[in-house]
């Protein structure tokens, strides 16, 4: 079988050449503003946060005025010895105002919904961030389904290839049954391995949707070739100080713990007196059958003093109670501080790896490229079998599909990475989205890079021709 035959179907997959119908495919921030649109997770850390703010006006109830109306009309009925039993009507009618002028608890509390409305939005904040990751991390769990099931698709198109020159060279008794019998072998593994790879990819796909809220058809592909930078700075401890400062659900932690503070100096003021403003303005009526309509109005305004002398020891135990809650409140900080700096580490730690795996495997690839050429070679003048070429081919494809997966790793720690400092934003997946590009540019410039290493192999073949002398073709071995 010829070079360029197999580098044809190599390109024709990791060109990523889908025949889109699409004028454009659907990329990764279009699948997050989809998903910003439909996901229940974000709704309902949205429809928290909106119930939170409405704890603020709540709270700052108790520092304004409290102003009521009421109205009652009696039937009365009075029997003394002193005078005649009579029977009246009395109609009252008043407006109070009341206006707390001394009582901390309320501003305490008022000070708390404020810390609640912010522990909401952090809240939100999380989860908004972890709806970028899930997205990202379902976009590229696509595009790795997709790469698999065209490296299989590929691999299995070479493989009926070699089939086809292994039957042929056995009718004209230049190759063994084996051959033909190892590349039917690998031909029917092939295939299987396609049915489960279709089902995947048709797996990852409804993934997406479940996400998006939408179908997915095709998607765009990282462009051919991307230079993938390492993290600034470059020092993980610089990471780990700042997940361990700046992580949402440390912020969350510390803001939780604020809470308790002002809820200790809160139930604490319950036992001090509360001075408030009250005034009245009444009208009364007094409907009696004897003597005409009694009237009479009535104002009073003045200053009311409580003061709670025995609550039965109830003071003392609600402020224990929300010391133990503070005490909670801070081990909740630091658990959340060594969580961040654990995740950070990870993510770090994945990136930093991810890059050289991504850098082993790119030489990985170009060695088997040339691998490959050197075992056709072999194949051809007689010194190789075709189990040797069909393995060749394996490695080839195989090394370019996990250097596919290793990218998107690579990517996916970037953003994990932010996540664990809180810098996570949709500034941050619009960068990754700027490494992708249509399946149709990613497809020629596969080609052209297809080409040059095309070129590079069969330089290395010539050399390769010229260091054999004249070689003697045999049949291969049994």
């Amino acid at each position: 079988m010829k070079t360029k035959v197999v580098v044809a179907t190599i390109a024709m997959v990791f060109g990523l050449g889908l025949g889109s119908t699409r004028a454009l495919a659907y990329d990764l921030m279009d699948a997050y503003r989809d998903a910003v649109a439909s996901d229940a997770q974000l709704r309902s850390a949205q429809a928290a946060l909106e119930a939170a703010r409405e704890l603020v006006p709540q709270a700052r109830a108790g520092l304004l005025p409290q102003v009521g109306a009421s109205a009652e009309v009696l039937g009365n009925a009075v029997d003394t010895n002193m005078a005649p039993s009579r029977d009246y009507v009395s109609q009252v009618y008043a407006v109070q105002l009341s206006q707390p002028l001394y009582r901390p608890q309320n501003t305490i509390a008022y000070e708390q919904s404020k810390l609640q409305l912010e522990i909401a939005s952090q809240q939100y904040e999380l989860a908004r961030q972890d709806l970028i990751l899930r997205v990202a991390e379902a976009y590229f769990d696509l595009l790795a389904a997709r790469d698999n099931l065209r490296t299989i698709q590929a691999q299995k198109r070479a493989i009926a290839e070699q089939l086809a020159a292994a039957k042929r060279n056995f009718e004209v008794g230049t190759a063994t049954i084996t051959d033909e019998q190892e590349a039917q072998a690998r031909y029917d593994l092939a295939t299987a391995q396609e049915l489960a790879a279709e089902s995947e990819l048709e797996i990852r796909r409804a993934a997406l949707a479940l996400l998006t809220g939408k179908p997915v058809n095709e998607v765009d592909v990282v462009r051919p070739g991307v230079e993938l930078l390492a993290p600034v700075p470059a020092q993980e401890s610089a990471w780990t100080e700042a997940a361990r400062a700046n992580a949402i659900q440390v912020r969350q932690a510390l803001i939780g713990a604020d809470v308790f503070r002002q809820e200790i100096d809160r139930r604490r003021s319950a036992r001090g007196p509360t001075v408030d403003l009250v005034g009245q303005v009444a009208h009364s009526r007094n409907s009696v059958s004897t003597i005409p309509n009694i009237r009479s109005n009535s104002a009073a305004i003045g200053v009311q003093l409580a003061i709670p002398l025995y609550t039965g020891g109830a003071i003392e135990a609600s402020v224990r109670e929300a010391a133990a809650g503070l005490a909670q409140a801070e081990a909740d900080v630091e658990v959340a501080r060594r969580a961040a700096e654990q995740g950070s580490r990870q993510a770090f730690l994945g990136l930093y790896s991810g890059l050289a795996q991504v850098r082993a495997l790119e030489a990985a690839e170009r060695s088997s490229q040339l691998a490959l050429a050197s075992n056709e070679l072999g194949y051809q003048v007689g010194v190789r079998i075709n189990i040797d070429v069909l393995n060749a081919q394996q490695q080839l494809f195989t090394t370019r599909r996990d250097l596919l997966g290793a990218r998107y790793q690579v990517l996916l720690n970037g953003l994990r990475l932010k996540a664990t400092t809180g810098a996570l934003d949709e500034s941050s997946l619009a960068q990754v989205n700027a490494l992708l590009v249509d399946p149709r540019v990613a497809e020629e410039a596969a080609a052209r890079e297809e080409a040059e290493k095309e070129r590079a192999a069969e330089a290395q073949r010539r050399r390769q021709m010229e260091a054999v002398p004249a070689p003697g073709r045999r049949g291969g071995r049994r």
